[in-house]
């Protein structure tokens, strides 16, 4: 009876989720408008938000800031407050997927820097948050995208 009470809890555990922490990074252009950046992932080159594994050491608002750092160079103010979540299946290096839960925290890029620690493995370029929520993968980061974009293009006016 206990090995089948391990197994169904390893079952579990490979079912539930892995929690990552993820940036938003966004701008307000010239006209108020709230713009979006994006990066490309190191392998497959697809658009996403930067963002990472937590941080023993860190809270998760700090480790998604650090996230941002290292994969788009970027610096700002992160918002304590995560603004929602999405779900996508992160590949792992043996060729098996991991479902994950990303916490998505806001962040308001005051600096980009032209040297990163990833800059020689990824892209990262401006988009409004429509066009951005059309680049991700993701239908929960895109609606996430078009939400934010929406709610602070009415705070701007």
């Amino acid at each position: 009876m206990a090995g089948a009470i391990e197994e169904a809890d390893l079952k579990r555990k490979r079912r539930s989720p892995r929690v990552q922490v993820a940036a938003l990074p966004f701008r307000l252009g010239a006209e108020g408008q709230p713009e979006i950046l994006l990066v490309t992932s190191r392998e497959t080159k697809r658009w996403i938000i930067p963002k990472g594994w937590p941080m023993p050491d860190r809270k998760d608002h700090r480790a998604a800031e650090r996230e941002a750092y290292e994969e788009a160079g970027l610096k700002g103010r992160v918002g304590k407050k995560a603004l929602g979540q999405y779900r996508y299946e992160k590949r792992m290096g043996d060729g098996s997927t991991v479902a994950c839960a990303v916490k998505v925290f806001p962040l308001r890029v005051e600096d980009e820097r032209r040297r990163w620690p990833e800059r020689k493995q990824r892209r990262r370029r401006w988009y409004a948050p429509e066009d951005a929520a059309a680049l991700v993968a993701e239908s929960d980061l895109q609606e996430l995208l078009l939400a934010f974009g929406a709610r602070t293009a009415k705070a701007s006016v």
